[in-house]
């Protein structure tokens, strides 16, 4: 589900290489009697930056009709490299209503030239992504604009329709201005025709700048001074210079309209296919649970995705029986769908809306809007649990009892309206990057080793590796991935790949055997050391602001998990009491916990295990305070396996257990990565 935004910050011009449509010409018409345009700023002097932008007007208007949004800009070009401002792409979506073009110019001295007539718009629809399953139905209208010059005033204006069709009068959207915009004068403003003044929320900045009409909201900012959101906090505080409106009254009404949408699209026509293929479900497996991930699991692989957005269809739902009739579908047909057959199975499902490109943190202080989510999944109840099933994922991504992707905030869609869920943060379970080695230097110093490494990834990496190497047979991936490491610094030889999808953790998992070198560092006549692969910490950086940053405002750090355990057989010939290693430690620092544990084993290996995680996405400025006060003790020393047949070596610390890469299923989910009273 893909919701767009209004806004305006820097006018980015933007070719689309795509087919020509059949589609009348972008209308050439006056500019709109509701505009008036700004003065055009002298250019400075001193003026520098590949523009100067000496007036740029962004307006937003809305009607009866929906909305829609005018843009007009004067742009000095400064340097060469800006010279690709001439290249004009104007998008919008034909559903919505029509493109006009008031003005394209260009201002050389005294010398005024008038693009339009001598050059014409080229039409195209803009399926430019297509190898990424989207089908949008939008517009672009491109013109390369002619001789165009250093020095040169380019100027545009037009307008496009900036509601979604399904919503047609139900306004809502931003205006923002971004944190680091080129100099010049930048004019935005919201007008509203009577019966049409939708609710405002404006940052203190914009706040501050406001000047407000009877029926219009506007700001100015001449030269507007480069603003940067607090160094390392939450997303929420990243929303400096922003003017929301919205027509919805909260996010209950928000919810009750979208429900509507989906429980139309949900029902299926008597003596539907899809009664047949609930009934073969229900028939095939006796539990609910087993039911809804058989559905899961049809929507999943006999249904292609594919973004839909024609006709309108941005919001709007194909119907669940239009989506199985056709085999494809996005995540509003997907989830229609699913919940036609859940229906049929007599299990309790509702469609939710979540955000998987961008942060929900702080919505539940903005206004409500739809354009705050872009995807749309399903909730299930079973058994009196709750179980997320996202239909657009490949069928390895089970139901789950907590969703694939962390969310901050969800909407569910009721009919008499949901509100806002706050999903309670939890530290991952499991890692979701891994690094599990076997170094086998039985043979000695100088000679190559035997190899094993295991690559285990998680999350949305771990299923980008899904779709890449579940494409290609075994043997392809052999191949290539022999041709890419033969040869380099850690291999000589690659004697077998393999991978799988592990469903039951939901990992990727690569395992590579081989052999290959060990950098063996002298440190005496005939002592020994290396550094083992992946073992140390780079020191966190220091949580501090400058003064005039508010003390109040926390610290963030995504949410993350790291783990890497290397294994390895020490040379023949050698004394195991002559062998050592450094340091190991336990210990939290800006709300994440650092973890390192070493052993050495009377079976002749050293193994090693080294994890990282974040148990607190959010601290406060007093606690990284402190915390700054401890970090020059912090531990960056890299993990070294060491051998000086001149001592006998002790190992101390706070040491534990750590099992061998070959002694159970690291990549499984009891893995000790982590101190074991945090694994508790």
């Amino acid at each position: 589900m893909r919701f767009g935004l209004v806004f305006a910050a820097m006018l980015m011009a933007s070719t689309a290489q795509a087919q020509t449509a059949e589609a009348p010409d972008i209308e050439i018409t006056p500019t709109p009697d509701w505009i008036t345009l700004s003065e055009p700023l002298a250019v400075p002097d001193n003026a520098q930056g590949g523009v100067f932008v000496r007036a740029q007007d962004t307006v937003v208007r809305l009607t009866n009709d929906g909305e829609r949004t005018f843009q007009a800009q004067i742009m000095r070009i400064l340097q060469p490299q800006a010279l690709s401002a001439g290249n004009i792409g104007i998008t919008w979506n034909p559903a919505a209503g029509s493109a006009h073009v008031h003005s394209l110019k260009i201002r050389r001295g005294s010398r005024v030239i008038d693009v339009l007539e001598t050059s014409t718009f080229e039409i195209l629809r803009r399926e430019d992504q297509l190898e990424t399953a989207m089908l949008d139905g939008l517009l672009t209208a491109v013109l390369q604009v002619p001789d165009l010059r250093v020095g040169d005033d380019l100027e545009l204006s037009y307008s496009i329709p900036s509601h979604d069709p399904t919503l047609q009068s139900a306004n809502s959207g931003i205006l923002f201005l971004a944190h680091s915009p080129p100099g010049g004068r930048f004019h935005l403003e919201l007008q509203w025709e009577d019966e049409q003044e939708p609710a405002l929320q404006l940052t203190p900045t914009f706040e501050e700048a406001a000047r407000r009409g009877d029926n219009s909201i506007s700001v100015t900012f001449d030269n507007p001074e480069v603003l940067s959101p607090p160094r390392a906090a939450p997303p929420r505080y990243s929303l400096i210079r922003m003017l929301q409106y919205s027509d919805f009254q909260d996010w209950a009404s928000v919810s009750t309209r979208f429900h509507t949408l989906f429980d139309e699209a949900r029902k299926i026509a008597p003596g539907s296919p899809l009664q047949d293929e609930a009934a073969l479900i229900a028939e095939t497996h006796s539990e609910k649970l087993a039911q809804a991930q058989a559905a899961l699991t049809l929507v999943q692989q006999q249904v292609r995705y594919i973004y839909v957005g024609l006709n309108g269809g941005n919001f709007t739902p194909a119907s669940a029986d239009e989506t199985w009739e056709r085999r494809y579908g996005d995540c509003k047909g997907k989830t229609a769908m699913l919940l036609a057959l859940l229906d049929q199975l007599g299990i309790e499902a509702e469609a939710v809306l979540v955000n998987n490109n961008f942060s929900t943190d702080g919505l539940d202080k903005r206004l409500a809007s739809p354009g705050a989510f872009d995807h749309v999944l399903v909730r299930a109840t079973i058994d009196g649990e709750a179980y997320w099933l996202d239909g657009t994922m490949p069928p390895v991504i089970e139901g789950r009892t907590k969703p694939f992707f962390k969310y901050d905030w969800v909407l569910p869609l009721k009919k008499a309206g949901g509100e806002l869920e706050q999903l309670a943060f939890e530290p991952f379970d499991i890692p979701q990057e891994m690094g599990i080695e076997e170094i086998d230097a039985t043979a000695g110093f100088d000679v190559p080793s035997k190899k094993i490494l295991k690559s285990v990834i998680r999350g949305s990496a771990g299923l980008q590796e899904y779709y890449t190497f579940s494409s290609v047979s075994p043997n392809q991936l052999e191949s290539a991935l022999r041709n890419q490491l033969e040869g380099t610094q850690m291999w000589n030889s690659v004697d077998s790949v393999e991978w799988r999808f592990d469903k039951a953790t939901q990992a990727s998992i690569l395992t590579i055997t081989g052999t290959g070198p060990v950098e063996w560092e002298s440190d005496s006549l005939d002592g020994r050391y290396m550094f083992l692969p992946r073992g140390g910490f780079t020191p966190p950086p220091r949580r501090q602001r400058n003064g005039q940053e508010s003390g109040k405002i926390p610290f963030y750090q995504a949410p993350s998990y790291t783990c890497h355990a290397t294994t390895v057989r020490l040379p023949e010939g050698t004394e195991l009491k002559n062998w050592g290693f450094n340091s190991v430690f336990d210990t939290m620092l800006y709300g994440e916990v650092y973890y390192r544990m070493m052993e050495k084993r009377d079976d002749r290996t050293l193994r090693m295990v080294r994890g990282r995680r974040v148990e607190t996405p959010e601290i406060t400025a007093a606690r990284a305070k402190r915390d700054n006060e401890r970090l020059e003790n912090f531990d960056n020393s890299k993990a070294i396996l060491s051998y000086d047949p001149s001592q006998e070596i002790e190992a101390w610390g706070n040491l534990r257990s750590v099992p061998a890469t070959y002694e159970i299923d690291w990549a499984g989910r009891d893995t000790p990565c982590l101190p074991p009273d945090m694994l508790e």
